[in-house]
């Protein structure tokens, strides 16, 4: 186990023992709570006007996903089961977008070696990624955000699993449509 998860568990041990609440923490830093408003950014991307906001996406459901680094194994995974799904989203009203330190270059080269029809944002300072609670030494944690049509944090997806996520995605975004 690292120094800081050691650190992160006598934290929480601590927090419970003497009845403090605190924000939902994750290796990353605190979470946004659910329900409420996440926080606009615009970032680089690698299609179209060259920009996004997230703001951008009002009207839509989004899944905003972190993820460490182009061309790694477990992200390529996950980056392909996303657009494997891609049109089941796209009946949902559903906007992905992904997000990673990488610059927008290399999301470029990723998208066009594998295929990817959804845009990835360059985060290349890490400071979304923060704001986000899904930063850790130099890199994006693979934690996924799943924001309603209205601009509110609906669910986190922190422990991911890239073979099985986007199903789980899916079926999250299901029961949310029923209930929200």
């Amino acid at each position: 186990m690292s120094r800081r998860t050691v650190l992160s568990v006598i934290l929480a041990i601590a927090l419970t023992i003497f009845g403090v609440h605190s924000p939902v923490l994750a290796l990353g830093g605190p979470q946004l709570p659910i329900n409420e408003p996440v926080p606009d950014f615009t970032l680089p991307t690698n299609t179209g006007d060259g920009e996004i906001s997230l703001s951008d996406y009002r009207g839509q459901w989004v899944v905003l996903y972190f993820y460490p680094q182009d061309f790694t194994p477990g992200c390529t995974l996950e980056a392909r089961r996303f657009q494997q799904d891609l049109p089941k989203y796209q009946a949902q009203n559903t906007q992905i977008l992904g997000v990673s330190v990488d610059d927008v270059d290399s999301h470029r080269e990723f998208c066009d070696a594998e295929g990817l029809k959804f845009p990835l944002l360059a985060d290349t300072t890490g400071k979304v990624s923060k704001l986000y609670g899904s930063f850790l030494t130099g890199m994006s944690l693979r934690h996924t955000y799943l924001i309603d049509p209205n601009g509110i944090l609906r669910e986190r997806f922190l422990g991911v699993r890239p073979a099985i996520h986007s199903a789980e995605v899916l079926a999250r975004i299901d029961e949310l449509k029923d209930a929200v």
